[in-house]
């Protein structure tokens, strides 16, 4: 088996864009999923509805089909609508939670932040997946849970410099070209905003549910609405809100600080009608062990913090299993 690098990768992306540029630009025009419409100048204002029927049917052929993961029975998406919320500190905690919760159950996490990996260092690992024979990358695993991530495929600082295309190309190959073998949860640790990533996932795997990660702060609140509403359009069900950096507990005197303001993510979530899945404290000790690659889920299992999102895991799987009933 040989190892994937950077460089590989981005030949094999490339050379897969190529070829669909060829096949886009081609002198002979044939019908397939690409959703050009022609307008013809002698429409007449009565053909209108006709010709917005048309386009209606030649933009659902263009929509892409749901194709599930091979071997994953359930994607939860982990999402925010801006950066710094806390969002893959909880994905990796929520997969972890998983797991501690069940032990029986399989968990998997990917990393589709492609620009700003943060998987490889919450979860400690390094190194280049290797390939199966049927070219099919293995993820790298730690603490029982099989990771995948453009962070390994890069040195530590060294920027992506990818275009749209060359992006949306290397989120298909890290959701069908793994070998994650058999998982009841795979947990993706999406990139913050409602761009392309976002819009791609949710069209072309079938969802099973999406949690929002905030902080109360108003600000951080209007873009974790924006966030829910996207994936409310896209027919992906809302599990509910984590309220991140809920409350700073003083270490040495035991005083409660609400620095990003109180209960901000719960009112939304009433707002939203959707549930508040939790409150996870600001603490130290998440910040530490998160730099150190041992989350606190399995690094200090007793804490309030690690019981904070083992409690988040277990009202995602009642979400979960509320959603498909």
């Amino acid at each position: 088996m040989a190892p994937l690098t950077y460089s590989r990768m981005s030949h094999l992306l490339r050379s897969s864009i190529s070829r669909l540029s060829v096949i886009r630009t081609g002198t002979e025009s044939k019908p397939g999923p690409a959703c050009y419409v022609q307008f013809t100048r002698r429409q007449r204002s009565g053909d209108s509805q006709a010709l917005q029927e048309r386009q209606r049917q030649q933009m659902a052929k263009g929509l892409p089909r749901q194709k599930p993961i091979a071997g994953v029975k359930q994607v939860v998406v982990v999402a925010s609508g801006k950066g710094g919320v806390g969002k893959s500190t909880t994905a990796v905690n929520l997969a972890l939670g998983l797991l501690a919760n069940d032990p029986l159950k399989s968990v998997g996490l990917l990393d589709a932040d492609v620009y700003g990996p943060s998987i490889p260092k919450l979860m400690n690992l390094k190194g280049n997946p290797e390939l199966t024979d049927d070219n099919l990358m293995i993820p790298l695993v730690n603490y029982g849970v099989p990771c995948m991530s453009m962070g390994f495929l890069v040195d530590d600082g060294a920027p992506i410099v990818w275009r749209g295309l060359m992006v949306m190309s290397a989120i298909e190959r890290l959701l069908r070209h793994v070998d994650w073998g058999s998982l009841d949860y795979l947990v993706v640790d999406m990139p913050p905003g409602t761009g392309d990533v976002q819009l791609s996932i949710s069209q072309n795997v079938p969802v099973a549910g999406a949690v929002i990660v905030s902080t109360p702060q108003d600000i951080a609140l209007l873009d974790a609405r924006r966030g829910a509403e996207m994936f409310r359009k896209v027919h992906v069900p809302v599990l509910g809100l984590v309220q991140n950096m809920s409350v700073f507990q003083c270490p040495k005197c035991d005083h409660r600080t609400h620095i990003f303001g109180s209960d901000g993510a719960r009112r939304l979530a009433d707002t939203l009608g959707v549930q508040l899945l939790g409150d996870v404290p600001l603490h130290l000790n998440i910040r530490e062990m998160s730099d150190e690659g041992k989350p606190v889920v399995v690094s200090s299992p007793d804490s309030p913090e690690a019981a904070a999102y083992r409690k988040v895991a277990a009202a995602v799987v009642q979400r979960l299993e509320e959603v498909s009933t």
